[in-house]
């Protein structure tokens, strides 16, 4: 197949269970901003877009950080202390936005006041603190999601639905690239092993949730890195087998150039996902024509609100308008599976956190 179907129709979405109660309708969601690292700005930023949204409070360490976000992002109330800001009765939802060795301690803390919670990926630091906190979520009926923001992208969730559909025949390899030259101290928080440093959780959960995407769960998992004098993992390089033959090969770093790119390799042809991938502003079709010689490429494209990250923020605010407690889009249960195998990357690699000596004990 040369061409691509017609996909310009609403992109389908099966509901979430449904357990918690609605949020009312007729006002904006409230949002909670929980810790005002680089990231945070970025999201509250793409937040600033929706007319169902606003930002109602954030929360810092420090009161000065928290005076100074709210400063730059006109945000009315700002807390030197999360808990005051997770207990504020105007927020309807906490964003955690805190490295990930703290997501833990933060979504417990939004759970134990009632409030739904949006946090930041990795989830966690072990596939058992995701599991502990899952049941948390499912235990108390609230919402639960990690902001995987890749999967709510239209045009990831168009390729997905144009490769669902068959049209391109079927997958046989991904390939998924993702990294940077992190010219930081060792106490940064992508360095520091405390704080879950390294370039699997911060990057390389890009990579292995797109081939999870167009191949669902590996049967096997083979890996190689290269760590840092403290046992950080800055390079990293992923081998995935998966039961119908197919196979994946993906790679994050934290001290190269990476291409950022990905492909789906099928038997009528390829897509290419050019840099960045995670977020493309486009993607090309390359199918072979009758004698197995490429076609003409067939460009495809989807409208994005600001980075992308809004489009998490809509789907967050779908579900607390229905009800839903789980994202279709960001299924619970996928994100366990990532944690799963990257614990499994993790243990094949050498690289330990003190969530696993933990766990040991």
């Amino acid at each position: 197949m040369t061409s691509l179907p017609d996909l310009h129709g609403p992109l389908d979405l099966t509901p979430g269970p449904v357990r918690a109660e609605p949020l009312p309708a007729g006002r904006p969601v409230r949002w909670g901003i929980l810790a005002t690292g680089a990231i945070a700005h970025t999201f509250v930023r793409d937040l600033a877009l929706l007319e169902d949204c606003e930002v109602a409070a954030v929360g810092s360490r420090r009161q000065e950080s928290a005076d100074a976000f709210a400063r730059e992002h006109q945000v009315p109330a700002a807390y030197g202390d999360y808990r005051r800001l997770v207990e504020d009765p105007s927020v309807d939802v906490v964003y955690v936005a805190s490295p990930h060795a703290l997501h833990r301690e933060h979504v417990e803390l939004a759970f134990d006041a009632g409030k739904p919670v949006l946090c930041e990926k990795s989830l966690t630091l072990t596939a058992a603190d995701a599991e502990h906190l899952v049941a948390l979520a499912l235990e108390r009926g609230l919402f639960f999601m990690e902001a995987m923001w890749m999967r709510c992208h239209p045009l990831v969730r168009r390729l997905r639905q144009l490769v669902a559909s068959g049209a391109l025949g079927e997958v046989r390899q991904v390939h998924a690239h993702l990294g940077f030259v992190a010219d930081r101290p060792e106490s940064d928080r992508l360095l520091d092993p405390a704080l879950g440093g390294g370039a699997l959780l911060d990057m390389g959960v890009y990579p292995l949730t797109f081939a999870s995407l167009f191949l669902g769960e590996p049967s096997t998992i083979a890996a190689a890195a290269a760590l840092s004098p403290a046992g950080t993992d800055v390079d990293i390089a992923v081998s995935l087998g998966y039961d119908g033959g197919a196979v994946a090969a993906v790679t994050s770093s934290l001290t190269s150039w990476s291409p950022r790119t990905a492909t789906i390799c099928t038997d009528r042809g390829r897509v290419d996902v050019p840099a960045p991938f995670h977020h493309p502003a486009e993607v090309t079709w390359t199918g072979l024509d009758g004698t197995g010689a490429p076609a003409t490429p067939v460009r495809l494209t989807e409208e994005v609100v600001g980075r992308g990250y809004a489009h998490e923020a809509l789907e967050v605010v779908r579900c607390l308008r229905a009800g839903e407690t789980e994202s279709p889009l960001v299924p619970l249960a996928d994100t366990v599976a990532l944690m799963r195998q990257m614990d499994a990357i993790r243990a094949q690699t050498g690289v330990r956190y003190a969530a696993d000596d933990v766990l040991a004990g």
